[in-house]
């Protein structure tokens, strides 16, 4: 339990005790007829309990509502003095009985969330009036963003077992297929040929993979080293040219120059290069894929864009949302025969964030797609001389920017 929880903890426990006492003493005052002033805890109970940010419900025995905080109230879970929720209220009489605290998931839609539900975890505590349970005390925690977690670590296990699965059950066949084949040399060859192609996907899936949980347990802005992004944009470039000459594809390089970032020069040579290497994959021969970079300004604050834009297949707009996930692939054959691991794009998205910047995509089914990697400006560093264009196969420009990943 970290320090914040146990603050939180004491002073909930701390409240709950005091405004119990108040309850108590307002109570035996009303059956004696004496008529006294409220303790003064009460007061300090009720500010103490509208002061967390938690939500705090009082009930007594006949389920009506003696105290709500305002952050139960902002969910809606009391109207006028009873519950709403139908499954509190059952919570309320089974430790109203039992005198046993207890416990139930709720889930709620909250104003501004759209139709996103809030998850909650609501603990019914009895406060005891002599011998018997005189009032229930509901404390509602958020557990959405643990719900959250859960479900993408079950998925991405899952994923993880699926991607894995694959190339290690067609090595174990190709490595049948080979034994069968022993007597023909061109058999061999061949399925030889197949079995380093899956071994070398299933190195790059767990390359990805380990780089991918490294990027998601690292802090924002690793390092304050001034990054150039004429250098990575030509290291980008350089990187991808003997793909782009086996595929016939021109690869063109127009930047600003003298742009600077802060960060991981590494970590951004490979989140470019991710988006190099997968436009290329995903354009027909002979057509040309256009790296870029700018100066922009957004709400007073400097960014630079780095985009690649290509002339490809495009994207759906169904799937404009899903291409940053997690092994989601937008043409699943290709990625086969690409080796594609569908954490590209993924990898691109967490570097991006952890430099203080964004990624985003614009896309048309047939016209192409432009990836833009969105990061905040750190200075700048004029050459003596003008940038020039570089090619993977002539040198070229391109007129627009934009950057495409699979």
């Amino acid at each position: 339990m970290n320090l914040e929880v146990a603050v939180v903890a004491f002073l909930l426990g701390a409240a709950l005790s005091a405004f119990a006492a108040a309850l108590f003493v307002r109570r035996s005052t009303a059956t004696s007829g004496l008529a006294t002033a409220p303790a003064p805890t009460a007061g300090l109970a009720s500010r103490a309990l509208g002061a967390l940010d938690v939500g705090v419900v009082v009930l007594d025995r006949d389920e009506t509502v003696i105290f709500a905080n305002p952050v139960s109230r902002r969910m809606k879970v009391v109207e006028a003095d009873r519950l709403t929720p139908p499954v509190l209220s059952e919570l309320v009489r089974s430790v109203t009985d039992t005198g046993e605290p207890d416990s139930v998931a709720l889930d709620l839609s909250t104003p501004g969330r759209g139709p996103e539900q809030v998850s909650f975890l609501v603990r019914a505590m009895p406060l005891r009036d002599g011998g018997r349970v005189g009032s229930v005390v509901l404390r509602f925690s958020d557990i959405t963003e643990a719900r959250r977690l859960e479900l993408v670590r079950r998925d991405f296990v899952a994923n993880v077992s699926h991607e894995l699965k694959t190339p290690v059950s067609a090595l174990t066949l190709l490595a049948e297929a080979v034994q069968e084949a022993a007597d023909d040399p061109e058999a061999v060859q061949h399925f030889a040929g197949r079995m380093q192609h899956e071994g070398s996907r299933l190195g790059r899936l767990v390359q990805e993979l380990i780089e991918l949980s490294r990027l998601q347990g690292a802090d924002p802005l690793p390092g304050q080293d001034l990054v150039s992004v004429d250098k990575i944009v030509g290291e980008a470039v350089d990187r991808s040219r003997l793909l782009a000459e086996q595929t016939g594809i021109t690869v063109t390089a127009r930047t600003e120059p003298g742009l600077l970032v802060h960060g991981d020069e590494i970590q951004l040579s490979t989140a470019l290069g991710n988006l190099v290497d997968n436009a290329i994959a995903y354009s027909p021969e002979q057509t040309r894929v256009a790296v870029t970079s700018r100066l922009v300004s957004e709400d007073g604050t400097d960014w630079v864009d780095i985009a690649v834009a290509d002339q490809g297949i495009g994207i759906a707009e169904s799937d404009l949302d899903r291409v940053f996930e997690r092994f989601y692939r937008v043409d699943q054959a290709r990625s086969r025969r690409t080796g594609g691991t569908g954490l590209g794009l993924a990898i691109v998205k967490h570097i991006a964030t952890n430099h203080g910047g964004r990624v985003s995509v614009w896309s048309v089914v047939g016209a192409g797609s432009t990836f833009t990697m969105r990061l905040p400006l750190a200075g700048r560093d004029l050459p003596a001389e003008p940038a020039t264009s570089a090619d993977a196969r002539s040198s070229g420009t391109h007129p627009t920017a934009g950057s495409a990943a699979r």
